[in-house]
C-alpha cells in the first residue's frame, strides 16, 4: 500500500484554470505556473489582444497541457458569460479562477475624472465580482473550486495618485472575504494575493526612472522588486490542496512593504 504523503502537494494536476488578462506580464506568468503544476488553462485577454492570449496558450501547450485562448472584456457581462460557456464546452469543468485583469490610472485625487474612476472600478472590482459569480455558479454545482483574486498591497495601504486604484483593490480584499463566507458551504475557497510592484514589460518604463526605482526599493525591506514568479507561486499555492484550509485571506507578496 502506498504511504500517504506527509504534506499536501502543490499540484493541480488535471484541473482546469481560467486566468483573466493572461496574454502578457503577470497573467501570463500565472497561466504558465499553473500549467507547470498540472492544470489545463483557459487564457483570456481583450478582443484586440487575442494574439497575446494565443501566444500564452501556445506556451501552455508546449509545457504539455491543453489550452484555450478566449477574448474577454471583464467589464461586459455578456463577454464573461461567453467566455465561461466556451471554457465549459472545451473542458466540461472549471476548477480554478484567477481574477488577474486590472488597470491603474495614476492621477492626484483632485484630477480624477468620472470616466477615470468608472474605468478603474469597472475593471478592477466589477470585473472581479462578475467573473467570480459566473464561474462560481459552475463550481456550486460541482461542490468544489478555488478562486484567487489578484489584489495589491494597495488594498491594505494608501498612496498618492491612486485614489481609484486603492479603492478598487481594497474592495477586492473585502469582496474576497464576503465570497469566502458565502461560498464556503459549497467547498469553494476564495482568496486573494496582494503583490507589491512587480517588474513586467508594462512597468519597465516606470522603473527606468532611477529616482523612482530607488525610492520604491527604499520602501521594500527585502530590497528588490517583485518578479512575476513570486506572485505566480503564491497563486499556485492557493489553488493547490496545500491551501484547502485557507479561505477569505489576502496573501501579501510585498517584500515586507506593509510591515513598516
Amino acid at each position: 500500500m502506498k504511504k500517504k504523503a506527509a504534506l499536501p502537494a502543490m499540484q493541480v494536476t488535471g484541473q482546469v484554470a481560467i486566468v483573466t488578462g493572461s496574454g502578457r506580464g503577470l497573467g501570463k506568468a500565472i497561466a504558465l505556473a499553473l500549467a507547470e503544476a498540472g492544470a489545463h488553462v483557459v487564457v483570456t485577454d481583450l478582443p484586440g489582444q487575442l494574439e497575446d492570449a494565443q501566444a500564452t496558450a501556445d506556451a501552455v501547450q508546449e509545457i504539455g497541457r491543453q489550452a484555450l485562448a478566449v477574448p474577454l472584456d471583464v467589464t461586459s457581462l455578456q463577454s464573461i458569460q461567453r467566455m465561461v460557456q466556451k471554457a465549459r464546452q472545451r473542458f466540461s469543468q472549471i476548477d480554478i479562477l484567477v481574477n488577474n485583469a486590472g488597470i491603474n490610472i495614476r492621477k492626484m485625487a483632485l484630477e480624477v475624472t468620472e470616466p477615470d474612476w468608472d474605468q478603474v472600478l469597472d475593471v478592477n472590482l466589477k470585473g472581479v465580482f462578475f467573473c467570480s459569480q459566473a464561474v462560481a455558479r459552475e463550481m456550486v454545482q460541482r461542490q468544489a473550486g478555488k478562486i484567487i483574486n489578484i489584489a495589491s498591497q494597495y488594498g491594505v495601504i494608501g498612496d498618492e495618485q491612486r485614489a481609484a486604484y486603492c479603492a478598487s483593490k481594497a474592495g477586492v480584499v473585502n469582496l474576497t472575504r464576503v465570497l469566502a463566507i458565502e461560498w464556503a458551504p459549497y467547498h469553494i475557497n476564495v482568496n486573494a494575493v496582494g503583490p507589491t510592484y512587480v517588474l513586467t514589460p508594462l512597468t519597465e518604463k516606470l522603473f527606468a526612472d532611477r529616482k523612482y526605482r530607488r525610492e520604491t526599493l527604499r520602501r521594500i525591506p527585502l530590497g528588490r522588486l517583485g518578479k512575476p514568479e513570486d506572485v505566480a507561486g503564491a497563486v499556485v499555492f492557493l489553488a493547490s490542496p496545500a491551501a484547502d484550509m485557507i479561505t477569505g485571506h489576502t496573501l501579501l507578496v510585498d517584500g515586507g512593504w506593509t510591515a513598516w
